[in-house]
């Protein structure tokens, strides 16, 4: 999909393109690609002399291939970005490239950033003044983003913490506070991977002196936030590990109730077990024959040995 934007009154404005001589008399500030069939990267090669490679986008490039410069002057840059949704949160790739003041993206797939920006370019006057405008708001709402992802984090755990903390927690419930968990954790990490990258992607925009003065403070404001959200990262790592540990805890402690009934019950039995195998010896004269009491009195003696050590447990509280 091709989606071009023009500047209009200060306000960003999406164009239709259906073929390239309609590409041709657009004057855009930002060419989006999403998915773009090898058509479509045609036309951008015919229109701005610029190929797209089928690699741009993909996950194994080298670190120094993230950000460079061109000795034409283009400007590559390579950011992922966060994709928070109920199925799969990931973090998607996008190959950005500044040129002759048009800005090229580059991605699989709809990204929720690109469509807050694209929303509020058409709602708020001069928020857009060229090509760099567009990527450093870019940045600023993924920031943004990532911040209302943490605070989904937050919800969801109060959640976990009221079901884990506040009362009887049986195995099934563990099982459910352990998964949910363990999402929240791993959507937390995937956040802190992609602050740093926008943090990365921002400071090689500010070494390159390619901002001017209100860019370049509006560059700052943008890692200023991103070093806010370090903090929130960190606190809800050890949050989770926190409530990781106390969901295994009640996991234990339930397990350990199953141990202690049978621990109980080889205890209670030893004595009975005892008293069986003395009168089952092979005496030559069995000494319960002589007696007519003899049976009777050795079942009582068992009976009374399981009660035993069962009013002694229960008398210590062993058996709550």
């Amino acid at each position: 999909m091709l989606n071009v934007f023009t500047l209009a009154h200060g306000r960003l404005v999406q164009e239709e393109i259906d073929d390239v001589q309609a590409l041709a008399a657009a004057r855009p500030v930002w060419v989006d690609l999403e998915d773009p069939s090898p058509e479509e990267k045609g036309w951008i090669a015919s229109r701005f002399a610029l190929p797209i490679p089928d690699n741009i986008v993909d996950d194994d490039l080298e670190e120094s291939a993230r950000f460079y410069e061109e000795d034409n002057g283009e400007l590559h840059i390579r950011s992922d970005f966060l994709i928070d949704d109920d199925i799969t949160p990931r973090n998607v790739r996008v190959a950005f490239i500044l040129k002759d003041g048009v800005l090229f993206s580059v991605h699989g797939e709809d990204l929720p950033v690109f469509r807050l920006l694209r929303l509020r370019a058409r709602r708020i006057p001069a928020l857009i003044g060229d090509a760099k405008d567009v990527l450093l708001k870019l940045y600023d709402a993924d920031a943004e983003y990532s911040a209302d992802a943490l605070e989904g984090i937050y919800d969801s755990l109060e959640k976990v913490s009221a079901r884990v903390l506040t009362q009887d927690v049986d195995d099934s419930q563990a099982g459910a506070a352990l998964s949910a968990i363990a999402k929240e954790e791993d959507l937390n990490g995937r956040i802190r991977r992609n602050v740093m990258d926008t943090r990365r992607a921002v400071s090689f925009m500010m070494r390159s002196r390619m901002l001017n003065a209100e860019q370049f403070e509006e560059a700052r404001q943008i890692l200023r936030d991103i070093d806010s959200l370090d903090s929130h990262t960190a606190f809800l790592f050890d949050k989770i590990n926190f409530l990781m540990d106390a969901t295994v805890g009640f996991i234990n402690i339930n397990q350990n109730k199953i141990i202690k009934i049978f621990s109980v019950a080889s205890v209670a039995l030893l004595p009975p077990t005892l008293i069986a195998s003395v009168y089952g010896m092979n005496f030559k004269h069995m000494p319960e024959l002589d007696q007519a009491w003899g049976y009777p009195f050795a079942l009582a003696l068992m009976v009374a040995s399981v009660a035993a050590p069962i009013l002694w447990f229960r008398k210590r509280g062993w058996l709550r």
